[in-house]
């Protein structure tokens, strides 16, 4: 590549995003752990340090120390290739290293970093390879606003975090989107960059299917749940049903009752739930059995793609009824970077979309998110798609 520049200045600017999303916390807020699927603030920031310094400086700068010896140990995430690590149910144990360590290990790195574009010896895979951390690290930093949001709403006090992060309300009436059958290409088409569980492009034969403009409203949730959605097991899994009765499931999560209305947090405070506000935080399982009470379904992520130029999204990820699998012709990488996303292709649904703390820019049509179907904390909404009929 002849003009690093441009890959040098997005390197910069991920850095210090990642440092802006900090400045809202207080010390005692980045040790803390309250659940296994939690990572600690100060987790997220050096393992996205850690990253730069294992697959691009050992790999492409000869002459480079790295900080710690024990922080592979430490900040290591998934990566059976680079040895042990950390069990993640115990991130928050670690009162050492201190915060202060934290950001000279991001500062060193960066430095480090630095000196490595000016060099001039980093090859097209070099590239390739800070491409893939770039996003990276926005993927942590949506994941560090989840945990962030999680950890400060389970307190008594239900703390704010900051403005900014708001979902959109959906303003425009609903209405179906109609789509013929055919044979029609999916998958990453572009030269920029993607991740491998986008590719590879390929057909499929789609039967004629309608899809929702707008995504499903608190407010239309709360119908479902006056009606007694959560207390009928006609609407649910099996799997779904045992769910919500062994965690006494019978709202979205971060959703309060107080004084007879229903309250949420969200990172600017605890507030009177929003009809128009799209719902948030549900689980697979419940996005499910709001469609069988709506006498809908849930879209394919296939449907999803197809239509999306067409439709209102952008501020919660959304449920789809497809499972995470690979497509055909799908490769993983050699070494460790192949553990990123093949090896999770099993028990998880895919999530289409982006939300409201997604970083500008880091979504497409083609990504694919995913995640267990009980699983809320992240930013969970869905749309529905009118039964099939052939």
């Amino acid at each position: 590549m002849s003009n690093p520049s441009p890959v040098k200045l997005r390197f910069k600017n991920v850095r210090d995003r990642s440092e802006q999303l900090s400045q809202n916390l207080i010390t005692e807020d980045f040790s803390i752990q309250p659940v296994d699927f939690v990572s600690p603030p100060k987790w997220h920031l050096a393992h996205v340090t850690w990253f730069w310094e294992q697959f691009v400086l050992l790999q492409f700068k000869p002459d480079y120390k790295v900080f710690s010896e024990d922080f592979a140990f430490l900040f290591n995430s998934y990566y059976n290739n680079l040895g042990k690590r950390v069990l993640r149910p115990i991130r928050g144990l670690m009162s050492r290293p201190s915060v202060a360590a934290v950001m000279e290990y991001r500062a060193y790195v960066d430095e480090q970093m630095e000196a490595l574009f000016d060099s001039g010896v980093l090859t097209e895979q070099g590239y390739e390879i800070i491409e893939t951390g770039i996003n990276h690290e926005e993927q942590h930093q949506e994941l560090f606003l989840y945990d962030i949001k999680y950890i400060l709403g389970h307190q008594p006090g239900f703390p704010a975090y900051g403005r900014g992060f708001e979902p959109a309300p959906v303003t425009e009436p609903q209405k179906f989107h109609k789509f013929e059958s055919g044979l029609y290409d999916f998958g990453y088409q572009g030269s920029g960059f993607c991740f491998d569980n986008e590719l590879m492009c390929h057909k499929m034969y789609l039967n004629d299917f309608e899809i929702a403009h707008n995504p499903v409203t608190n407010g239309e949730f709360l119908e479902f749940m006056n009606d007694g959605g959560y207390e009928n097991f006609n609407f649910w899994h099996d799997e779904g049903w045992h769910w919500i009765n062994n965690n006494q499931i019978k709202a979205p999560h971060y959703w309060h009752k107080v004084d007879g209305a229903w309250h949420y947090y969200d990172l600017d405070g605890f507030k009177v739930v929003e009809s128009e506000l799209p719902v948030n935080h549900v689980s697979f399982y419940e996005a499910f059995a709001f469609a069988e009470w709506k006498g809908m379904r849930l879209p394919t992520e296939f449907e999803w793609e197809l239509a999306c130029g067409k439709l209102h999204y952008g501020s919660v990820w959304e449920w789809t009824n497809s499972a995470y699998l690979p497509y055909p012709g799908f490769q993983k990488a050699p070494g460790a970077l192949g553990e990123y996303n093949g090896k999770f292709m099993v028990n998880q649904m895919v999530m289409r979309g982006s939300s409201a703390v997604t970083p500008p820019g880091h979504s497409r049509p083609t990504y694919r998110n995913f995640f267990h179907p009980n699983m809320r904390w992240q930013y969970a909404g869905f749309r529905l798609a009118k039964p099939q009929t052939l």
